[in-house]
């Protein structure tokens, strides 16, 4: 089979590997399609402790094509979406019910063999059937299962008035999914009309042109629209420079959410006091946990929607292009590998 390859940070090759035959509860699917996203770009960089020799790729659809001895409950020719983190069960954070922070994860596309090759295989538990769905509404399953996980830290309160930072994937899901939570209202703040235009259709009620370089030029525009501030502002991008813009446009007693991936040595000042006397709460969200199937019922009933949404497709001799179409915050909403 072919796969993207990296031995160390920054070079990558399309090799040839042999075809990896599955175990004991194992299935070996055939990659049809696999998401790109700002981790790969980390990955690609070396952060996110990466393990060597690493297929990258961990927004996987596949089909089933064998399946490991007592695999029962897939089918050969069944379409899956897979969750790419395989918690130990055991460990004290599984155990706590914090499978992202599991001491033994296994995680397919970061630690082990991703989906930017043309055959993989992963646990059958870790395979959700989505035959009823579109191949390129299940290429979303996983950021969607990610989205859902953050809505469950952040909590919304209903009625609240919310700015989302960013119209990339992440931004846009997240938004929608704020929306039919029942936010007040749904700001959206990004660089490019196209992508605006795009949040509008999926039920933002205000939108913002922002430049992610110079953000603060739009403060004006997003002051005159909640003067007190936003009871939440969410950040989708993982720039610092609009990660600066969070605190002051949030309410007193209001919520700063950081779930857009900034680099592991990067930094940003905050001050205590503000925080501490205008009563702020700040929070993160990482990755997945137990909400791999609310993603694809929101998927399968359209709640959350991705049409448009797929900007870029890619075969895997042009993971290079992939990765330079994630890279652009003005035309790229969503790339995928079609290996």
């Amino acid at each position: 089979m072919k796969a993207i390859v990296y031995d160390r940070p920054l070079e990558y090759r399309c090799a040839e590997l042999p075809d990896p035959e599955p175990g004991p509860g194992e299935v070996r699917l055939r990659v049809r399609s696999a998401g790109v996203c700002g981790t790969d770009a980390h990955l690609h960089r070396g952060e996110f402790s990466p393990r060597y020799p690493l297929t990258p790729g961990h927004e996987i659809a596949g089909e089933v094509e064998s399946t490991g001895e007592g695999v029962a409950e897939l089918a050969v020719g069944q379409r899956v979406a897979v969750n790419n983190r395989v918690s130990c069960g055991g460990c004290a954070n599984c155990r706590r019910a914090k499978p992202a922070f599991c001491t033994r994860l296994r995680d397919h596309g970061v630690t082990r063999p991703g989906g930017f090759a043309e055959l993989i295989v992963v646990p059958a538990t870790a395979c959700h059937p989505a035959d009823d769905i579109p191949l390129d509404v299940v290429s979303f399953a996983e950021p969607v299962a990610c989205a859902m996980h953050g809505m469950d830290i952040l909590s919304p309160a209903p009625g609240g008035d919310v700015l989302v930072f960013g119209a990339g994937t992440t931004g846009l899901l997240l938004a929608q999914l704020l929306a039919g939570s029942g936010a007040g209202r749904v700001t959206v703040a990004a660089p490019t009309e196209a992508k605006l235009r795009l949040a509008r259709d999926f039920g933002a009620d205000e939108t913002v042109v922002m430049d992610r370089r110079d953000p603060s030029a739009a403060r004006t525009a997003l002051r005159s629209l909640a003067p007190d501030g936003f009871d939440t502002v969410v950040d989708a991008t993982g720039a610092l420079p609009v990660i600066e813009q969070c605190l002051p446009l949030t309410r007193d007693g209001g919520t700063v959410f950081l779930y857009g991936m900034a680099g592991e040595r990067e930094r940003i000042e905050l001050s205590p006091h503000e925080i501490f006397s205008r009563e702020l709460t700040v929070r993160g969200s990482f990755t997945q946990a137990f909400s791999f199937d609310r993603a694809l019922r929101v998927l399968r009933t359209g709640r959350v929607r991705t049409d448009g949404m797929i900007t870029h497709r890619f075969g895997l001799g042009s993971f290079g292009a992939a990765l330079d179409a994630v890279r652009d915050d003005r035309s790229c909403v969503k790339a995928v590998i079609h290996p």
